[in-house]
């Protein structure tokens, strides 16, 4: 391999910076046009457990700000697995076998965890946790009209995928750490119940103050804690 030299080094670290800002710019505006659709489909979960549905648009720019952070949510998560791919080829030469296995090994299953957590999240703990706050909101002791704000629901949703995401990344770390010789299976398992306690509190913590969507961020993170310490190396 034909070694390169700094200044050659900083040319192809600015050519695929370019090529990835190029990629995000046309991915924000292919993702200005598909927000719409990307708005109904977040709405969705909400509208399924509440029939009578209104979402209130309170500033004459909420309506521009929704598209916009919708927009550049879609650019985002289009971006990402183009810049680790250029990530890749620009440090893939200097690598060896088993460093490339590893760094191979965060590319492919930390979106892959990321979009099971959201998955997760939108089709398992939306339909509970809107239901148990618009029949809290119902049965309040005083009249109330029900209309959530469109800028507040779409960034509760993001956020809460968000949450679940990066949660699932758990079993990743730990093996990576394990495989890389930083953490031992038996300081996993000897830790075991104060790991149980964490996830418990984070899971109080991360997500909407009711019990069901408390356990069912606790649960799967649980399984996969459990999971992690089945695939570390002894």
């Amino acid at each position: 391999m034909k070694k390169m030299t700094i200044m050659q080094h900083f040319a192809e670290l600015r050519r695929r910076i370019l090529w990835v800002v190029a990629f995000f710019v046309v991915a924000f505006v292919g993702g200005w046009f598909v927000a719409p659709f990307v708005q109904e489909f977040l709405t969705a979960p909400l509208l399924g457990v509440w029939r009578d549905a209104q979402l209130l648009y309170t500033g004459i720019t909420d309506g521009l700000m929704v598209q916009l952070s919708i927009a550049l949510l879609i650019a985002i998560m289009v971006t990402t697995p183009f810049a680790l791919y250029q990530v890749w080829k620009y440090v893939a030469p200097g690598l060896h076998k088993n460093e490339k296995k590893f760094v191979v090994s965060i590319f492919v299953f930390s979106p892959l965890l990321f979009v099971a957590g959201v998955a997760f999240a939108f089709y398992l703990l939306f339909p509970f946790v809107f239901r148990f706050f618009i029949e809290l909101n119902e049965s309040a002791p005083v009249p109330a009209v029900i209309m959530p704000a469109v800028r507040d629901y779409i960034g509760f949703a993001i956020g809460l995928l968000k949450v679940f995401g990066i949660a699932f990344q758990l079993p990743l770390v730990l093996v990576l750490l394990n495989r890389a010789g930083a953490l031992p299976r038996e300081r996993v398992v000897a830790m075991r119940r104060y790991a149980i306690i964490f996830i418990v509190i984070a899971a109080a913590v991360l997500t909407p103050p009711d019990i069901v969507s408390q356990i069912l961020l606790a649960v799967p993170m649980l399984a996969l804690f459990e999971l992690s310490i089945l695939l570390m190396k002894k």
